[in-house]
């Protein structure tokens, strides 16, 4: 089993929206979830043309923070109250700890009302 494609089926069954970005801030994959709630016309733009001019400030200051050290690696970014949400940026980085890129982690709050050992569909 190639290691791609298990860690691809793991960010595809992800129920919440992770686009992955490279250092430029290209954005270089989008799971089924975001694709559909973003639109798969973004992929291969910047991340920074999808958001405000402050919000692209921020990106860089983090993306900055996040080539300081190599143990610079998850910073909180805010918390979504209408969807009950914590979102951070995460480094990604490669064997030797060298960054690569980033994606935006999503931390759904809310408490999963499925019975223990149900399926979610």
């Amino acid at each position: 089993m190639e290691l791609y494609s298990v860690f691809k089926a793991i960010i595809d069954a992800d129920r919440a929206s992770i686009v992955v970005c490279d250092t430029d801030d290209k954005i270089i994959y989008m799971n089924p979830v975001a694709v559909s709630r973003h639109g798969a016309a973004i992929l291969g733009s910047s991340i920074k043309d999808c958001h405000s001019e402050k919000s692209a400030k921020l990106i860089d200051r983090v993306t900055a923070w996040f080539r300081e050290s190599e143990d610079n690696n998850i910073m909180f970014t805010y918390h979504n109250p209408k969807e009950n949400k914590d979102v951070y940026m995460v480094a990604l980085r490669d064997a030797d700890k060298k960054l690569i890129g980033y994606y935006e982690k999503h931390e759904y709050r809310s408490i999963e009302t499925a019975a223990s050992y149900t399926p979610i569909l």
